[in-house]
């Protein structure tokens, strides 16, 4: 007998980065940070976990004051869930009644969630040179979502010009999935004050070291953050434990290693895109912690397995816009430079 509801019978799931076995892989595809979390993190964990006999707070008040003050917003506009990939299905579940629209290269998920909760959805071709073009969305009815800075492209856009999409009708959310944004990206934040119809996604996972720990974020304004707490709430109060929820506000309460990390990130960032350049790479320019870069000569198909044989793991998506392409995260220098050498002798 058959229990499977056909509807998932059909869902294409999402197909996340190879998590080797051994511990012998330069481990360059998931996009986590190449850095242990804040000094404190470990302890503040410690210390949660000798209370794991009780439910943690459901409406993790102070982690949300914790991070409405370090993004300048009051805690009311602040949501938190496990991972930012449960704060979107919340998203998809219950803010896209009237439908979506997304770019056809981008975050995986968004295709998954759409089809996983039954929602028409608008897929949106990028333009030749893989960016978004906000005017393909104006005359879109129902919730619009993007990645900015997008992946797996590393492109983003300015400020000004997500504004005027969302000024353009306010009847239409507009959702900014913004996981990469410390790396050089323009937070949408500071507008959601101003704008019922926007709200903004964020993550621990990248930034803040904190990709096992499972937390991440919305911001929005409070009636828009009252309708997450609606579908969290329905789902499951508990979603963030009380580790995890330590393990934030440890991040947060250490704003000058969270800032070190960045900039060791970013000069590494520099240095591995000039090099890849050096070697005859295309690189587009990344506005996150990954490179998104192809080799005129040799396919993105004959890199990933050649690199992988010499234990270097990094990103290849089979389709058709991008197959050329790798996408590779920045790990420590020392890491970089082994990809370098690695790639040198096979361009060689």
């Amino acid at each position: 007998m058959d229990f499977l509801d056909p509807r998932v019978a059909q869902l294409a799931p999402y197909v996340p980065g190879e998590q080797p076995k051994t511990k012998d892989f330069i481990k360059l595809n998931t996009n986590e940070s190449a850095y242990p979390p804040a000094p404190g993190v470990a302890q503040a964990v410690t210390q949660a976990a000798a209370n794991l006999q009780l439910y943690a707070d459901p409406t993790c008040q102070s982690l949300r004051q914790a991070l409405g003050d370090y993004l300048q917003v009051p805690a009311e506009q602040v949501f938190v869930g496990n991972g930012s990939d449960e704060v979107l299905a919340f998203c998809f579940q219950g803010l896209m009644g009237h439908g979506v629209a997304f770019p056809d290269i981008t975050y995986g998920f968004y295709s998954v969630f759409a089809q996983l909760y039954g929602l028409k959805a608008q897929v949106m071709p990028l333009r030749e040179d893989l960016t978004i073009d906000l005017a393909d969305y104006q005359d879109c009815e129902g919730t619009i979502i993007f990645a900015n800075p997008n992946a797996p492209t590393s492109l983003g856009l300015p400020a000004e010009a997500i504004l005027q999409l969302v000024a353009a009708n306010p009847k239409r959310l507009v959702i900014v999935d913004e996981a990469y944004v410390a790396f050089g990206g323009q937070s949408m934040v500071p507008y959601v004050k101003d704008h019922a119809n926007l709200l903004v996604v964020g993550t621990f996972s990248k930034s803040w070291q904190l990709a096992g720990a499972r937390l991440g974020y919305a911001v929005a304004q409070p009636a828009l953050i009252a309708e997450l707490n609606r579908v969290k709430f329905s789902f499951n109060p508990y979603s963030v434990n009380g580790m995890t929820m330590a393990a934030g506000q440890a991040a947060l309460a250490d704003i000058d290693y969270h800032q070190a990390c960045l900039e060791k990130t970013l000069a590494s960032r520099k240095w591995t895109a000039q090099a890849l350049a050096d070697l005859g790479f295309d690189v587009l320019p990344s506005a996150t912690n990954f490179l998104f870069v192809k080799h005129p000569e040799i396919s993105g198909a004959q890199l990933y397995p050649a690199l992988k044989e010499r234990k270097i793991l990094v990103r290849w998506f089979d389709k058709a816009r991008i197959k050329d392409y790798l996408r590779i995260t920045i790990g420590t220098q020392a890491e970089m430079a082994q990809l370098l050498a690695a790639l040198r002798e096979l361009v060689d």
